[in-house]
């Protein structure tokens, strides 16, 4: 019953983006735009401007958020996000070098997934210095190379002009403006989605101790493994696409466990689809809150964000109390 409902929330949100915007259509407008062969500026809006953005604001918000789920299960932290690594960090002092450099946008995705690579391959070569794995080496080392690259995007600020440093500001901001999803993104959330489905008996049993785990039959070192590389490639991809759109992964995961969605089976699909569909709703926001100027989506999951947090935070220490 929950995932039907989330179906149609996600039915709904794109339903709902594709009529928002400075240009007001009728429902039978975009139906006509989506289905009908003329050509015609109705046709070109809905295809080429605001289906392939909402598209790509779907998919980044499923990606999110099932980073976020799997993160908050690798690090046993229900408050962590999948920025906490410096995924997010690697990748955009890889945009941004390539927006200073006066790059195109297929060198500024390239430049930003490099980026995100080096820093996924930085941290685990870090945490695992030694054979001495564990998740409070692998937060503190995250931490650690997350300021690291914080010092090398204000270095890369300070020392561009005034052009280029608006477009960095929208960038790191999240926005949604120039973005595409292509086939790879596309086909990475569906194995993450299924891989994830595939280890829901192994995620449940893990959240209750490695005690329990490995009583159980679970290989705990190589999930650990499996989770963190997953997890960094899907942030990284969403990254790649839209920038730094925080608090959906962070939030997204919680709503779904309210919501009742707690065994992985059904935490991990929900979670992408609410995550889409949540993301999807704020870029509509974006573009027709001050339109015809448009504001980064992360601003608006921002809004929505910090209250929704701190709800968390009271409720978690309401239930500990």
């Amino acid at each position: 019953m929950l995932l039907l409902l989330l179906t149609l929330l996600a039915f709904a949100s794109v339903l709902f983006s594709l009529l928002s915007g400075s240009l007001t259509l009728s429902l039978h407008d975009v139906l006509a735009a989506l289905f009908a062969d003329e050509e015609g500026l109705q046709l070109q809006i809905v295809r080429e401007i605001r289906l392939p953005r909402t598209v790509a604001a779907f998919l980044v918000g499923g990606l999110l958020s099932l980073s976020g789920v799997i993160m908050q299960i690798l690090l046993r932290n229900p408050l962590a996000d999948p920025f906490i690594l410096g995924v997010s960090g690697g990748a955009a002092v890889g945009a941004l070098t390539a927006i200073f450099l006066g790059g195109s946008v297929f060198w500024l995705y390239q430049s930003a997934f490099s980026g995100a690579l080096l820093s996924i391959l930085l941290v685990f070569t870090l945490a695992n210095a030694g054979k001495r794995w564990s998740v409070t080496r692998l937060l503190l080392t995250g931490v650690v190379v997350s300021a690291g690259w914080g010092a090398l995007i204000n270095l890369l600020l300070t020392t561009s002009s005034e052009n280029t440093v608006q477009s960095m500001l929208f960038w790191l901001m999240g926005d949604l403006s120039q973005s595409r999803a292509s086939w790879h993104s596309h086909a990475l959330l569906l194995a993450g989605m299924g891989g994830g489905l595939a280890l829901s008996r192994a995620l449940n049993v893990l959240t209750q101790g490695d005690q329990n785990a490995q009583t159980l039959g679970v290989r705990v070192e190589a999930l650990r493994t499996t989770l963190y590389l997953a997890a960094s490639v899907l942030t990284a991809s969403a990254v790649v696409i839209a920038g730094s759109v925080g608090f959906v992964g962070l939030i997204v995961p919680h709503a779904i466990r309210i919501l009742g969605g707690r065994d992985h089976r059904y935490l991990i699909p929900g979670a992408v689809l609410l995550g889409g569909s949540f993301l999807v709703f704020a870029d509509s926001l974006a573009r027709t809150i001050l339109a015809p100027q448009q504001l980064p989506v992360g601003v608006v999951t921002a809004l929505v964000g910090v209250p929704s947090f701190i709800l968390i935070l009271r409720n978690s220490a309401t239930q500990s109390s």
